[in-house]
């Protein structure tokens, strides 16, 4: 069921407060307009109702570029109209709009002829190239998208599909040695069906595809869609070629592109069509890998117990014996640093800052994943996992600035507008910039992925309209409250740091940390990588939950252990070093992320090279934020846990 949008009435003597929040509400409906349901409802059909094909972008895993359908010289219908798309879709490159493909449901066709174009030399070349980059053309019905099916060497495996078909194809014909083109101009469409015995209706419940080259020739003279083609038995069921000569692109020659469509009914019911596109992943790998992480966090969590349970229970008990004995013998160990552990860090407003946009993150991915996990964000609704993830960023903006103010409070700030400015403005500054530096290289392919202006518009409305006001709401709530005390008072004067051992050299032990959050996550990381750079469907995000919850619990236990052995050695700079040492972790993200460029991908052009590391410095650097936030927490709650606990004059 659509939602249904009544009418709202703006109450303000302002017509510029009026049109303000007028163009707010806009945005969001636009936004979250694949956000509210799990798919769309079921549409039946009966005998002679019209099935429209509808086309979307031009995708190649060699490239990472999208173009639209039309952007090559098919077949085009009277007039061209874009289909509504949510900010998620344009942001993913999308541009889904009507084509001459219109099927008549139980009516099957045999060589319907589309239209005849002649291709120039400019069009040649266009085909040439995305023939050449592996360029695959997608469809949809009754928002289906078209696949092709591909039978295994065992014919007891499951048949795998491949979303959309390929341009056409290169290869040697007829002995001759020169490799040439070809281009897919016949269509053997097949549209499966599950008919509801008591309606005698039907529902859509696949959509596929065989795509063939075939050299068309005609009798006459061209009549558009009533030519008889010698090539085609009308007759048939099927397409039956009289001529095996496959379609060639060449200059000033014709090209005919026609298609066939037949009806199969099937017993996959509609709540289970997508069953086949998304049960392509091996479950079993899921499930080491949560194995993989589960081991890891009962290894730190073991050590992290030995750490609580017997030398801080030790080490507590024996400081509060010696005060309650009244000797005089001289402090050692974490204890020693007790005046100058909760001494303010240098760039402390820049740690608030990072902290509050780490609050930030974190609550928008464990708002997202529970709406995905409720099945809120189907893949049948595209784009609305980056719409949900934009939105929830958005207004997640009052805990950011809630965050880095009680933090800046109790480094004893007092100009919290600043801090909370710098919240609002220093990290989504950052990713805005290699985002329009991405863009340029985008628009300058001409690629449909390029952002259009008035997204960049929304987008800007959402950080300056919406996200920067939060971040001040929330600051100034946070201000408002007591500074957070420190358990101990801290000297006037810092005391030295004695020289550390080489292990315990904060590079060092920064990049040991980050190893472990890693190792959590990365099984997970190649489904994902798979997913966003080679086209696949990610939808478990009940194994993704999991592991989430997993590189929590490691960052927070890592952080734990390496500032304990820090302190014991008389450190006491833990402020940015928990920050690091977790957040770290995004540095193996970042080389994990080249190691996948240059083994699973073949991307060959600089620009699109550059996009892949441009949008994986985005993600890693994200990523740094979020676990850098954890593992700070979970140190700091740490500290004030047991300094609290012993008796210090």
């Amino acid at each position: 069921m659509e939602p249904r949008r009544g009418g709202f009435r703006f109450r303000s003597s302002s017509k510029t407060m009026r049109f303000v929040s007028s163009l707010c509400f806009l945005l969001l409906i636009h936004g979250a307009s694949s956000f509210y349901l799990p798919g769309v409802a079921p549409e039946d059909f009966v005998k002679g109702d019209e099935l429209k094909v509808k086309v979307n972008k031009l995708t190649s895993i060699k490239t990472q570029l999208p173009y639209s359908f039309y952007s090559l010289p098919y077949c085009r219908p009277a007039k061209i109209v874009d289909s509504a798309e949510n900010l998620g879709e344009v942001l993913r490159g999308d541009r889904i709009e009507n084509s001459p493909y219109v099927f008549k449901m139980w009516e099957p066709e045999t060589c319907k002829i589309l239209c005849n174009v002649k291709f120039d030399a400019k069009t040649v070349k266009e085909f040439k190239e995305k023939i050449d980059d592996e360029y695959r053309v997608n469809m949809i019905l009754d928002n289906l998208p078209l696949v092709v099916p591909r039978q295994r060497l065992d014919q007891e495996l499951p048949t795998v599909y491949q979303l959309g078909y390929h341009v056409g194809l290169k290869g040697q014909y007829s002995g001759s040695k020169e490799e040439k083109y070809f281009i897919h101009n016949h269509l053997a469409f097949t549209v499966k069906y599950h008919r509801d015995l008591q309606t005698g209706s039907a529902r859509i419940v696949g959509f596929e595809v065989k795509p063939l080259s075939v050299k068309h020739e005609y009798e006459g003279k061209w009549n558009d869609a009533k030519t008889r083609l010698t090539t085609c038995d009308a007759s048939a069921k099927h397409l039956v070629v009289n001529s095996n000569t496959p379609q060639e692109v060449e200059e000033n020659k014709e090209v005919i592109f026609t298609y066939d469509v037949e009806f199969q009914e099937s017993e996959v019911k509609w709540a289970s069509r997508w069953d086949t596109y998304l049960l392509m992943s091996d479950d079993q790998i899921h499930w080491f890998s949560i194995v993989n992480s589960l081991m890891i966090v009962l290894f730190l969590s073991g050590m992290v117990a030995m750490i609580m349970l017997r030398t801080l229970y030790r080490d507590i008990s024996k400081y509060n014996e010696l005060e309650t004995q009244e000797e005089a013998q001289e402090e050692t160990g974490w204890k020693l640093v007790h005046g100058d552990v909760f001494r303010p860090p240098a760039n402390s407003d820049l740690l608030c800052v990072y902290v509050g946009t780490g609050v930030q993150f974190l609550g928008m991915a464990l708002v997202t994943m529970m709406f995905a996990i409720l099945g809120f964000l189907s893949p049948s609704n595209r784009g609305g996992l980056m719409t949900a993830m934009l939105l929830l960023y958005v207004f997640m903006g009052i805990f950011a600035g809630y965050a880095a103010a009680r933090l800046y409070k109790m480094f004893k700030g007092t100009e919290w507008r600043k801090i909370a400015l710098r919240t609002a403005v220093l990290f989504p500054g950052i990713v805005s910039a290699i985002f329009f530096v991405l863009n340029v290289l985008i628009w300058g392919q001409k690629s449909s992925g390029a952002v259009p202006f008035g997204t960049m518009f929304a987008l800007v409305f959402l950080w300056f309209g919406i996200s920067l006001p939060l971040v001040f709401v929330g600051s100034y709530i946070g201000f408002r409250k007591p500074a957070i005390d420190d358990p101990v008072k801290t000297n006037k004067i810092p005391r030295q740091i004695p020289e550390q051992a080489w292990y315990m050299n904060s590079a060092f032990s920064i990049l040991i940390g980050g190893i472990l959050p890693f190792g959590a996550v990365f099984i997970e990381l190649f489904f994902i990588l798979t997913s966003i750079w080679l086209n696949q469907f990610y939808y478990i995000f009940g194994f993704l939950f999991l592991v989430f919850i997993i590189l929590l619990i490691t960052c927070a236990e890592i952080t734990v252990v390496l500032c304990y052995f820090q302190l014991c050695s008389e450190d006491y700079l833990w402020w940015w070093r928990s920050y690091l040492t977790s957040g770290s972790s995004a540095l193996y993200l970042f080389l994990y992320a080249t190691f996948y460029f240059f083994t699973k991908l073949e991307i060959t052009k600089l620009v699109s090279g550059v996009l892949y590391f441009g949008y994986m410095l985005i993600a890693s650097y994200a990523f740094f934020v979020l676990t850098g936030t954890i593992g700070f927490y979970a140190c700091f709650w740490f500290t004030r846990l047991i300094y609290s606990s012993v008796k210090i004059d």
